[in-house]
């Protein structure tokens, strides 16, 4: 995994965890591509990526003093108007994209934050952490705990969770009111081209990239939604 950095003080000042951008470039792919915001900081802001694709390919060939035209920030974030007095991240993949800024959040409004982050091997977790407390998995059991972040994961009067979506429908299972961002392609970014549906429980659809991309767990048909894609990148 890879972190780009670029100057969008409009972005840096107003996004939210959970939220995303939608980034255009030069020679670049017809459609923009989402990233979620993975740091703010000043008039700055950070995504993270990994390289699966010809689009990302470019990005990580950028150098200091290239452009881009950023889109956001877009979507709905984590709620984190609560009064919960600990907090629980839980991410597998590339799903600890929005992780960073939920902590920094969450700890800003007087939580305990743990942070429990997984992956199929240690060579795949992301070298970083966040939160007083963290804690790793693995399916391989080569780092932290054997298995998945959820089943690693402790109770907490707040639950916010990324990643794929079969990791996401446990986080439903056991954690009804987890707050969850969705993995679906985004075309456009702003409803318009409704590639980014999301089936809903009690019918219909909404659009990840408006009404999400977090959602109540419990809320999302996760039968009807792909096991896996990969979050907050198209190829």
């Amino acid at each position: 995994m890879f972190v780009i950095g670029m100057r969008a003080p409009e972005v840096a000042a107003a996004v939210r965890a959970g939220q995303f951008v939608n980034l255009g470039w030069a020679g670049g792919p017809l459609l923009r591509r989402p990233f979620s915001v993975y740091r703010s900081d000043g008039e700055h802001i950070e995504v993270v990526l990994k390289a699966v694709g010809a689009g990302t390919g470019q990005l990580l060939a950028m150098e200091v003093g290239d452009r881009v035209s950023c889109l956001g920030p877009l979507g709905r974030g984590f709620d984190l108007a609560t009064r919960a007095r600990s907090a629980v991240l839980v991410s597998g993949g590339l799903g600890v994209a929005p992780m960073p800024l939920a902590a920094r959040d969450a700890m800003a409004g007087g939580m305990h934050v743990t942070w429990v982050h997984g992956a199929r091997t240690a060579a795949e977790l992301c070298a970083e952490s966040e939160g007083e407390e963290v804690v790793w998995a693995t399916d391989d059991g080569s780092q932290g705990a054997r298995g998945s972040a959820v089943a690693a994961a402790p109770d907490a009067g707040l639950v916010l969770a990324c990643g794929p979506n079969r990791m996401l429908a446990a986080v439903a299972e056991r954690w009804p009111d987890a707050q969850v961002a969705v993995e679906t392609y985004m075309g456009c970014g702003t409803g318009v081209c409704l590639g980014c549906a999301v089936p809903l429980k009690r019918g219909g659809y909404d659009r990840a990239c408006t009404e999400g991309p977090v959602y109540r767990a419990a809320d999302v048909d996760w039968e009807s939604l792909p096991s896996h894609l990969p979050y907050a990148v198209m190829a």
